[in-house]
């Protein structure tokens, strides 16, 4: 019976210790962020993301907040609209979950990227622009038709015949 206790002991220590890990990463992530390293902040954010279930509600948050702005910082403008809608989500559904001032970030930042879909369409959140892709497609010359408005179908008219 003891070596099943001491056993149970040691894989309880170790799934808290796999738990604690997720939390950890979160806050070297957050470190980058602090220090501008964005690119190494974005690594550690994809790495986590898988396992972001396994965060407490409010890491979740800051998970969302902090991949968010992350995003928004290196110009990813979809992937940064879409994890500050998450982070604003659960703000509310969960008050007090981002500290005051990242709230009030998020809240601006995500009011910006709203605004350019709402004025320019989604395409303005693109990495690329439309009109960059078609002229570096023509530059190669790619057939940019697909880029043009879809044709137009026409309906077929009942015939006289039925």
């Amino acid at each position: 019976m003891r070596p099943f206790a001491v056993g149970l002991m040691l894989v309880s220590s170790l799934a808290s210790v796999a738990c604690a890990t997720y939390s950890d990463d979160l806050v070297r992530a957050q470190r980058a962020y602090e220090a501008s390293e964005d690119e190494r902040a974005l690594a550690i954010f994809r790495i986590l993301e898988g396992d972001t279930s396994r965060l407490t509600p409010t890491d979740q948050a800051h998970y969302a907040y902090l991949r968010g702005m992350t995003d928004f910082r290196m110009g990813y403008k979809s992937e940064a609209r879409h994890w500050l809608a998450l982070a604003s989500s659960m703000e509310q559904a969960t008050p007090g979950s981002l500290p005051a001032d990242w709230a009030k970030h998020m809240t601006e930042s995500l009011k910006e990227l709203n605004e350019e879909v709402f004025t320019a369409g989604i395409e303005a959140l693109t990495n690329t622009p439309a009109a960059k892709r078609k002229a570096d497609a023509e530059a190669s010359g790619q057939d940019t038709s697909s880029d043009s408005a879809p044709a137009k179908k026409t309906k077929a008219k009942p015939s006289d015949d039925q």
